[in-house]
């Protein structure tokens, strides 16, 4: 988990194709490549970008090593010239990307990359893992927690994790979707995020009773005394030991800042009314009832109309693994090539499946917000140099169906440019805000989503359009590659 070089954490076509492009380019020329995914996650309306701070560790520690090149060396499929330019290798081209905790939606650049195609190439599979990773367990806390209604959302997954980078990192991910907490002590190390947990099964069972166990573990932690009633018996053991504790704990003076209980198996909703009426006949009406136990955001959705009386959920392994939705699906495809006099001449890739079609030339990315409510009304994918002013009309159209269009009167309406300039020319020049911070912009990004986009069934999907410009330019090249 320490900085490390991991040049070679990459697909070997990468490295073959890099030495192609040395032995057969009479040129290293620049080219832009753009990373983006097809279809939401988990059938949603939207998706979180995460894994940025990442990405830029990645391509600064960019090299490669002794080790590396004789590794590659043993291989037998590179030649020595081409090793030897591996020596000296380092990134020196531009990035842009979305930050971290952006909404963002199908086929609009997460990460625009422009350098020379070489470089370009090397970093496709190690910003893919790093991003799809990231956004997708960013993207299912972000679910977990609107389905949560404001309660807190405690990250529990490292155990079930796929390994020790796909729990820290998908812990830091779930921090930034909305997650008040993580049980990982190394992600709350490294990324200064709280760290939060209770006990297991384990401690009442290694003392002689429930009592015992419960009372050594409030005198131990007072200020964090959330008791796990489950062991045994819930409602007939668990819950009225946990009263008994708390009783004393009043009666010698000790503040009940943070107490109450938690429920780890049978049915959460009946047990948790029935320990709910329990804990406020005996006064008090302020513990907590936390829940687990295979936990995700349609679950706490259920239990939530169920009228449970949860109001603190841990999530683990359908989180942390996005169980129903385990891969995010981002792809990083060549847009344009720089030719001789400087210009990027726009490319395309064809597909039988039109959505698989995708955007060529140099792009980026306006986000439309509705003045009236400051809710998010669509994305426009346009061409670099195409600039727009909020004081004149706005026509939108569906690139799929170009009939449909929506005019969008001057003044109802306010643009923000979505990408940042991450490098330039090789060198950061983009400070990435700690994990809670990101966290943060994440609820406020949330907030110009519409209901209708959030919900977890069937949502609303937001417009993604392209500019008339880029519309053409794709138009174009469709039709010359339809004639040859």
């Amino acid at each position: 988990m320490d900085r490390q070089n991991l040049t070679l954490m990459t697909d070997l076509y990468e490295l073959t194709m890099m030495q192609g492009y040395y032995k057969n380019k009479t040129q290293n020329e620049t080219v832009i490549f753009d990373a983006f995914y097809r279809n939401n996650p988990c059938a949603g309306g939207y998706a979180i970008c995460a894994g940025l701070e990442q990405v830029i560790q990645y391509i600064k520690e960019l090299r490669f090593d002794k080790e590396d090149i004789d590794y590659l060396s043993s291989l037998g499929i590179f030649r020595p010239d081409f090793l030897e330019y591996l020596r000296s290798f380092r990134f020196s081209g531009d990035i842009y990307a979305i930050p971290e905790g952006t909404v963002m939606f199908p086929r609009e650049p997460i990460i625009k990359v422009i350098a020379p195609i070489m470089e370009a190439q090397l970093v496709e599979t190690a910003i893919l893992n790093i991003i799809n990773h990231q956004s997708l367990i960013a993207t299912k806390a972000a679910r977990v927690c609107y389905a949560a209604q404001g309660d807190g959302i405690m990250e529990f997954g490292l155990r079930r994790a796929q390994g020790p980078d796909a729990g820290t990192y998908g812990a830091r991910a779930a921090m930034i979707g909305g997650c008040i907490g993580t049980s990982n002590v190394l992600c709350g190390q490294l990324f200064d995020v709280p760290v939060k947990g209770t006990h297991a099964h384990s401690w009442i069972m290694s003392f002689p009773d429930e009592y015992t166990a419960f009372k050594t573990y409030a005198d131990m932690y007072p200020s964090a005394c959330i008791l796990l009633v489950d062991t045994y018996d819930t409602l007939k053991s668990g819950v009225p030991n946990a009263i008994h504790v708390f009783t004393e704990m009043r009666r010698e003076g000790i503040p009940l800042t943070f107490y109450g209980i938690r429920l780890d198996s049978g049915d959460l909703a009946y047990l948790s009314k029935k320990a709910r009426k329990m804990l406020d006949e005996a006064g008090f009406p302020d513990a907590i009832i936390s829940a687990s136990n295979d936990l995700d955001e349609y679950l706490i959705d259920s239990l939530k109309a169920q009228g449970a009386a949860i109001t603190s959920w841990g999530v683990g392994t359908n989180l942390i693994t996005s169980k129903d939705n385990p891969s995010f699906g981002g792809v990083y495809k060549l847009a344009a090539i720089r030719d001789e006099d400087g210009q990027f001449v726009p490319k395309i890739k064809l597909s039988e499946n039109s959505e698989k079609i995708t955007n060529p030339g140099n792009k980026k990315i306006y986000r439309i917000y509705e003045k009236e409510t400051g809710k998010l009304k669509a994305d426009l994918i346009c061409l670099e140099e195409e600039v727009y002013d909020e004081s004149e009309d706005l026509v939108l159209f569906d690139p799929m169906e170009p009939w449909k269009k929506t005019r969008l009167k001057a003044g109802t309406y306010s643009l923000r440019l979505l990408m940042k300039q991450i490098f330039q020319k090789g060198e950061c020049c983009y400070t990435s805000p700690k994990v809670m911070d990101i966290r943060e912009y994440c609820q406020k990004e949330l907030g110009t989503l519409w209901d209708e986009t959030k919900r977890l069934v069937n949502p609303h999907q937001v417009y993604v359009d392209l500019s008339q410009k880029l519309y053409d330019t794709k138009m174009e090249l469709l039709e010359k590659m339809g004639e040859k």
